[in-house]
């Protein structure tokens, strides 16, 4: 088994990424300013450091000619020991101070990302989860935002001081020699081309490297999901080769990203040493014939070892901030899909009745695919509406319509006669519950997974809702009875203790409208004939949307609808489709057999 992965190149808009990442950083203007200031200075504290070699040498070379007396010598040395190391420590104090105030705006800006993140993952557009792996979305929240902070506090901050550092160091060495700073300044094109050739293949592989982890990650999180599933079908090996192809692909990529930032380092350094070897013999020239001094050639010299230093810094860092703003794209990629629209203007729902149209709705998750096709049905509050037909008729695409986690293409569906697309979603969605076939709990006690359904419901409505649904009995069988704490997974209940909770908390939610998308497909015969009466109860008064392929559930429904292909093909009563001996009696007498 192979699965291709097709990753993009560089960044889709460099510059536009860089000034995103930069309004987050804005969001701490005052420290900011200051962290500039503290390595403006450290940086000047930096270049005199480099140039007070000049003065020492001046001094000694004074006090061999015995221009100055040696005594006097001793002192001006001491002096300039004093002042030099009184700089030094400045500069380390100034550098430290900078740093920690750096880093506090990358992890406040950090934690600005992620809760941003969160927030709009909460209001994501359903076709987000349809499109992208669990596993690649946790990796856009855990590795692609500790490269944020990366860049952030180690790439950025330096870049800032190196590239100060660089400016000032020219600076100052063409006011040292003009004619060598020509020599020097000859190198730096070719410094250039080199960074920019490095820089374009690091951009492009650090992406990629970013895209494959992402697809490791999703596949990793898939197959520990379905681990139980694996092992019944024997597909351990299958699965572990399918693993080793997708680690191996996120290797090559890493690999190749950090070639290609290790590839800085060496180049710029064997540069450099040209460019050193180069000063000294056109400067011992100047020096001797042209009146340069001994100082000022050993403090340009000197600087010229420095200027080394923050271009392979720059080129060092400046990999990592791609690999920081490949994963900030990422992260903005997020951002930028779209959440579920909110208009001021929607209604938001205040006494709900539960009448709901469909009339001449067609609906597809790509465009020219209709899933449903002219589907037009009512269910007037208090009804039981059922759906049954094939796997991919259509069935679960009506529920998300009426929940609106999908807009229609065409057609009009109402509630309350109101459109449901001048209705509040959120407002909706507050007189809707949903039991659905895969059971999802929390960690937390029974309790708190109950009144999950209703926060404002008391311990006195949750343990009802619970009698309603017949979970109250195996509830209070447990140690901690509704204080039991159970994990996400819910592993320590069975599967039908897990939908019973899920129904107590459907039920404590009170809905006006109420689905059940398989609630009993998980459950055994015997629990199944223990809820029917609470289900009963759960239903009455209320407008209700089933769809179960085991068909005995549906029987009392007052009106099921058979859907194939997208399409309504039958509707009826169960004794009036039976009757018919269409494909609803077919499809019942067949599960009689089985049964």
């Amino acid at each position: 088994m192979s699965r291709r992965i097709v990753a993009r190149g560089k960044p889709k808009n460099q510059k536009e990424t860089l000034k995103r990442l930069l309004a987050y950083l804005g969001q701490n203007k005052m420290m900011l300013f200051v962290v500039i200031v503290l390595s403006a200075l450290s940086t000047l504290a930096g270049l005199y450091t480099a140039y007070a070699i000049s003065p020492v040498i001046t001094i000694i070379e004074q006090g061999v000619k015995n221009v100055v007396p040696r005594d006097q010598v001793t002192v001006m040395l001491l002096r300039q020991l004093a002042i030099l190391a009184f700089i030094y420590v400045a500069e380390i104090l100034m550098s430290y101070l900078a740093a920690r105030m750096m880093m506090t705006i990358s992890q406040r800006t950090v934690y600005n990302i992620r809760r941003e993140m969160f927030e709009h993952m909460l209001r994501l557009d359903v076709r987000y989860h349809d499109a992208n792996s669990h596993g690649d979305l946790m990796s856009r929240f855990t590795n692609d935002v500790d490269l944020v902070q990366e860049g952030l506090s180690t790439a950025a901050a330096s870049m800032v001081v190196n590239a100060m550092t660089l400016v000032g160091t020219i600076a100052y060495m063409i006011y040292l020699s003009p004619i060598l700073s020509l020599v020097t300044l000859g190198i730096i094109p070719l410094l250039t081309l080199m960074s920019r050739t490095i820089v374009k293949f690091s951009r492009r592989y650090a992406r990629e490297q970013q895209q494959a982890l992402g697809k490791l990650n999703g596949y990793i999180e898939e197959s520990v999901e379905g681990q139980v599933v694996m092992q019944l079908f024997n597909h351990e090996d299958d699965s572990f080769e399918e693993m080793s192809y997708l680690s191996d692909f996120y290797r090559q990529k890493m690999r190749l990203a950090q070639i290609a930032s290790a590839m800085m380092f060496p180049l710029m350094q064997n540069v450099n040493t040209i460019n050193y070897a180069l000063i000294g013999i056109v400067g011992g020239y100047l020096s001797i014939n042209h009146g340069l001094s001994v100082g000022d050639l050993g403090a340009y010299v000197n600087m010229t070892r420095q200027l080394g230093r923050p271009i392979n810094m720059l080129a060092n860092h400046y990999t990592i901030l791609q690999s920081s703003l490949a994963a900030s794209e990422r992260i903005f990629e997020l951002l930028d899909w779209p959440v579920e629209t909110v208009d001021e203007n929607e209604i938001i729902l205040d006494d709900v009745v539960g009448d709901v149209i469909f009339r001449n709705v067609d609906f597809g998750y790509e465009p020219g695919q209709h899933v449903l096709k002219n589907v037009s049905f009512w269910a007037k509050s208090g009804q039981k509406i059922a759906f049954v037909g094939s796997t991919g008729a259509g069935k679960t695409t009506i529920i998300n319509l009426i929940s609106r986690f999908y807009d229609i293409n065409d057609g009009e569906v109402t509630l309350d006669e109101k459109s449901l697309y001048d209705i509040n979603r959120y407002s909706l969605r507050k007189n809707i519950a949903m039991v659905l076939q895969d059971t999802h709990l929390f960690t937390g006690t029974i309790m708190e997974n109950i009144r999950y359904g209703n926060l404002d419901a008391t311990d006195e409505e949750c343990i009802a809702a619970a009698k309603l649904a017949n979970a109250h009995h195996f509830i209070e069988r447990l140690e901690n009875g509704y204080e039991t704490v159970i994990d996400g997974s819910g592993d320590s209940l069975s599967q039908g203790q897990r939908q019973l909770l899920n129904i107590a908390r459907a039920a404590v939610a009170n809905p006006k409208i109420l689905i059940l998308d398989e609630a009993t497909s998980s459950i055994d015969t015997r629990t199944e004939r223990l809820i029917e009466v609470g289900m009963d109860r759960l239903m009455e008064g209320r407008t209700t949307f089933i769809i179960a392929h085991r068909l005995s559930t549906v029987r009392n429904a007052d009106a099921i609808l058979v859907l194939e292909q997208g399409e309504i093909i039958e509707r009826g009563d169960h004794d009036t489709l039976l009757e018919l001996g269409g494909r609803y009696a077919s499809l019942y007498h067949g599960q009689s057999k089985l049964t």
